[in-house]
This record gives structure tokens, sequence and C-alpha cells, in this order.
């Protein structure tokens, strides 16, 4: 290979990568999945539109596509954690042997009878419709659980029915390796004409073993990047270097194979990439670094494998096979349907997943795209053809699966989505969880500012003497917040201990949806958690080092925002007047002792400036007199 040649390509593609990174994201916004939007860039980009990624360079880049397939793997692979699997293993274990076995048979069946209406496969001889069927039937098996991840996360799905989805997922894409080592070989024996005997079945054992112990193996090598304190860049590379070079060590045994032996001995790299992540996420102590390191690199991963795989398309060849796509997305789904129906029975499971139990496992994008180039690049006569009908099922189920997913969680009610946000009722109140000091005197800062405060704390906890409204309760529930009625509460402070305060908060989040909520956190690790369900966290030592340091570099501004200059105070406040709806700033004649610090829009600080025009929900920071700020309240509010 011409060294210079390759760095031509590799720049040329990289440009085109960026351009498919930004136009994916345009995709995204419109609710298309993001994978479609790179492949149709690739497709634009490739032989059949502009050639801009020509034949040539799809065959010195393919290296790429390797490296991309191998953290495909490792993704798949980390995501069988078995300590998240026990809890439901017999639901995971029948479903996962309905979704497997019938999708699989049924959908081969059903191909190799309609071969004669798949234009590539009219012509081929019965045992070559045979090896067709049954990859078309190996890759309708395979799920994605990044997408079943995405849609888990975004939901805050939790519970037996979730737990067994993400269970079946993970397993399935290991156990569909294995399928595909197996099917891919009997397809290659039948269409080159093979003998299948004794010998045959032997030397693909051995190979599938093979595949397992040296994937064992490597997940051993996995681990070193882990094992030493190095920049995540480095670590990047090393996984990367890994997962490459199991695809030049499976190449190598291939080629010297041929030679000594007279026959091509084949390892899967794959399969060989997954054990070793599965290894190394069950028992290493490096899991989360992995998993993190694999979150971080799959972006970019993603972005050259959909590109790549775009621009070896033709787009003649995709418009032709669309309907048949079509025909065969409904097979799957039919299959898939009887599936998910057979395992809910077998399992026992309750009998309201009947009618749902199917939707999770829509979803396909990486594994069966990968296990699809493979095939084309195996068999370039009619792979083509066969990578871009399984495309299309692929972006179709794209576009159906996640919805899907969401009705299942919220039909079986898993989901614990943020409730929505209430009006504002007028007056401005504020409820602090707590008995303390900090707690009392926040209180009284409160109702110097107008604000109505309430504490509340458990029965038992002696509360300190103080002249203001202090409730106990028995317990924390969502009974006792209809109770308290928090939903016309506009902030809500947290003072226990972080168990506790997690315990309101998580509640607060999906039943209450409260505007401002407000944690003392007692413990670093714990930040993330609460993070995650977006309220704003202060942990003391930090907030009070950040404060000195902010008094000693700028001590006038930071007295000017704390309030602390007599008469002065700071105000969020949002617009709800609809006169001043579409106005600049520089229109809204604000006192002269009033300063706007910033504007804040859908949860993003924008940069204002006096030609920025304010919106319906916009909340105004400002800094100013209290006379001022109370007048502008009013005004603002209205």
């Amino acid at each position: 290979m011409d060294i210079k040649q390759l760095i031509i390509f590799l720049v040329g593609f990289a440009i085109i990568a960026i351009a498919s990174n930004q136009i994916a994201k345009v995709f995204q916004k419109i609710k298309f999945p993001i994978i479609t939007g790179l492949i149709i860039t690739g497709i634009i980009a490739g032989s059949s539109v502009l050639n801009f990624i020509t034949p040539e360079a799809l065959d010195n880049l393919n290296f790429l596509n390797e490296i991309a397939l191998s953290i495909i793997a490792f993704s798949a692979g980390s995501e069988l954690f078995l300590n998240d699997l026990r809890s439901r293993l017999n639901s995971i274990k029948w479903m996962t042997i309905g979704q497997l076995v019938i999708t699989f048979v049924l959908s081969s069946v059903v191909i190799f009878f309609i071969a004669g209406h798949i234009p590539f496969m009219s012509e081929m001889n019965t045992l070559s419709k045979i090896a067709v069927s049954i990859l078309f039937g190996t890759i309708f098996v395979a799920r994605s659980p990044s997408s079943a991840i995405a849609v888990i996360n975004e939901m805050r799905a939790n519970g037996p029915f979730t737990k067994t989805v993400m269970g079946v997922t993970v397993v399935k894409d290991v156990l569909v390796i294995i399928l595909f080592a197996i099917c891919f070989s009997i397809a290659k024996a039948f269409i080159n004409g093979d003998e299948i005997g004794l010998l045959f079945l032997g030397i693909l054992a051995l190979e599938i073993a093979a595949s397992f112990g040296i994937g064992i193996i490597v997940g051993r090598i996995l681990q070193l990047p882990f094992a030493f304190s190095m920049h995540k860049y480095i670590q990047w590379f090393i996984v990367i270097a890994i997962g490459y070079g199991v695809y030049l060590f499976a190449h190598f045994i291939k080629i010297e194979s041929a030679f000594i032996l007279d026959h091509e001995f084949l390892i899967e790299p794959l399969l060989i990439c997954i054990i070793a992540s599965f290894v190394l996420t069950n028992y290493s102590k490096h899991r989360i670094e992995f998993s993190k390191l694999l979150h971080e690199i799959s972006p970019i991963i993603f972005i050259i494998f959909f590109t790549l795989t775009g621009a070896s398309l033709s787009l003649q060849v995709l418009m032709s096979v669309f309907w048949i796509a079509i025909g065969l997305f409904f097979l799957r789904l039919f299959t898939m349907i009887l599936g998910g129906a057979f395992g809910v029975i077998a399992a026992k499971d309750d009998k309201r997943y009947l009618p749902i139990a199917w939707m999770p496992f829509l979803t396909q994008a990486g594994v069966a795209l990968g296990l699809a180039t493979i095939i084309a690049k195996e068999f370039p006569t009619w792979g083509h053809e066969f990578e871009t009908i399984v495309i299309a099922i692929i972006v179709i189920n794209q576009l159906v699966g996640p919805p899907l997913f969401k009705f299942a969680l919220n039909y079986v009610k898993e989901t614990h989505l943020r409730a929505k946000t209430p009006d504002f009722d007028g007056t401005r109140d504020a409820v602090i969880f707590g008995i303390e000091n900090q707690s009392i005197a926040l209180a009284a800062q409160l109702e110097k500012h107008k604000w109505g405060a309430r504490i509340v704390c458990l029965k038992g906890m002696k509360p300190e003497n103080s002249s203001h409204e202090i409730i106990q309760v028995d317990e924390i529930s969502v009974s006792v917040f209809k109770e308290l009625q928090l939903k016309k509460v506009e902030a809500i402070v947290l003072m226990f201990s972080d168990d506790e305060n997690y315990k309101i908060a998580a509640l607060l989040y999906e039943y209450v949806g409260t505007k401002d909520i407000i944690v003392r956190l007692n413990e670093r690790e714990n930040f993330e958690k609460f993070h995650k369900l977006g309220v704003l966290i202060i942990e003391p030592a930090t907030a009070m080092v950040s404060l000195m340091d902010h008094f000693v570099r700028s001590p006038n501004a930071t007295s000017l925002l704390l309030g602390m200059d007599e008469g002065q105070d700071t105000l969020d406040i949002e617009i709800r007047n609809k006169d001043i709806h579409g106005l600049h700033l520089r229109d809204l004649r604000l006192p002269q002792d009033v300063i706007v610090l910033s504007v804040k829009r859908k949860g993003q600080m924008i940069i204002s400036h006096g030609y920025t025009r304010l919106r319906l929900g916009d909340i105004m920071t400002l800094v100013g007199s209290e006379d001022s700020l109370e007048d502008i309240k009013i005004k603002f509010d209205s």
C-alpha cells in the first residue's frame, strides 16, 4: 500500500466524516436516528453519487471498519454484567430462547421459500438459497444494546420488565456472534460446494473454541491500560490497538493455516472481542473505567463506521430493494411477536407483558450492520445487495423501535420521568427539609425577602427554638407531599443525610416536578446521582472556598451578587407578561439602579445584549435596589 496515497485517503475521509457528523445532528433535530444521517451522508459521498469516497479508497480504508467493529464488539460485551442479570435469570433465559430460536428458524424458513421474489436469490441453487436464508435469519436476531440503554436512561426506567429487556438484549448479542460464526462457515461451505461432514463440524467447533480461548487471553491483556495511571488518550490508543490487533491476528492465522495445512483456520474476531470485553467487565475491577472509555470513544467510531458503510452502498440498489426490505421488516416483526409471547408464557411472567414483550427488541444498529458488512466483503457478487437490504431494514427499525420501546415501558409503568413543573400560583414560598441552625437561618433569610418558608422534619427530631412554621411528618412519601401541597412550592431545600435527600429528590422529580430543588451534599461521591436528577447541588466545603476566592478576586461584584450591600438584592424572574414577549432588552426601560446579569432560555444561558429579544418563559437575573426589583416583579409577572 502506498503510504502517501493512504494519507490522502485518510485526510479526505476525515473531512467527510466531520461533515457527516454535522449533517447527522440535523437529522437528529428532526427526530431521525443519528445513524440515518451518517449513512445517507456516506451514500452521497460514495461512488453512486458524488464519488468523493471511491471504491479504491474504501479498499484502503477497510482497516477503519475493522477497528470500528472491534469497538462495537467491546461495547456489546461490556453490557453483559452478570450481577445485574441474576434477579431475572429465568425470564431472561426463556425470552432469549424465544427471540433467538423462533426469530432465526422461522425467518430463515420463510426467506428460503420466498427466495424467488428476491432478485439476487432467484437464480441461486438450493444450497446457496439455504446459505443466504440462514445469514438473514442470524442478522434478524441481532439487537442494539446502546439503543436500549439510551431509551432506558431517557425514561429513567427500572423494574422487572426493564431488567429482563436489558439482560435479553446483551445476551442475544453475544449469542448472535456465536450463531453467526457457525452459520457463516456453513454458508461458505454450501456456496463453495464443500462437503459438510464430521471433519468440517470438528474444525468448526475447534475454531469457535479457539476464539473463546483467545478472547479470554485478550480480556486479560485489555486490563493493562487500566492497571496503570496514564492519560485517557493513551488508553484510547491502546484499546483501539488491541481491537485492531485481534483482526490482524485473525488474518495472520487464516493465511498461515492455508499455507501450512492447506485449509483456512478461521477464528472469529467479533467473538474474541466480545469474550474479551465480557472477561474484563465481570472478572476485573476496571469495569467502570472501561465502560466510560467506550462511552467516550463510541461516537467517533460510529461516525467512521456508518459513514464508510453508507459510502459502500449504491443508491440505485437501495431504491430497487426498498420494498423487499419493507416486507422483510414485517417478517422479522411477526417472528419477534411470536418469540416474545413464547418467552412470557414459558417464564410464567406477568400476562400484561404478552402484547408488548416484542417491542423492546426491534431496534438494530452496530452489530447487525457489522455482520452485514462482513458478508458483503466475503461474497462480493451478491453481498452488497444483501447488505443494502439489511441497512434499509435497520433504518426502519431505528425509526420504529425506540418509540415502541418507550410505549412498552409506559405500559408496564416502569418509567420515572420528571413530573410537569407546576404553574406559578402567585405566592413565592419554599419548603426546607431538615431542622437545624442552618435551616432556621435560611428560613429567616427567605422571609426577610418576602418568601414564605416552612421547615419539615421527621417526628422524633427535636425542633430548635424557632418562630418559623415547623411541620413534623411520620415518613417521606408521595402522600405526605400532597398534604404539604408541594406542587404549589417554588423551591425545596434538602438538608437531611445524602440517602434521605436522594430518596426525597427522586420522589420530587417523578411526582411533584418542583422547578428548583436545592440539595446540601454531605459526601462528594454522591454528586453524580444527584446531578442526574437535575437538582442544584451545594457542597459546603467547596462552596466556602469558592466564595472566599471570589471575595479575594472581585470583592465588589461578590458583595453585590450576594445582596450584602445595604438596600441591594438579586432576583430571578420569569417572563410571563405577553406584552414583554419580543421586546429588546434595551426597550424595557428598567430603573437606573437595576442591572440585567443574565438571560436563561430553555435551560441554556444566552449571551445577552441590548438587542436580545425576550421570550415568554425566559428567566432574567437582575440586581438592584429592593424597591425597584419589587416594581419589576409586578410588571414582568403579570
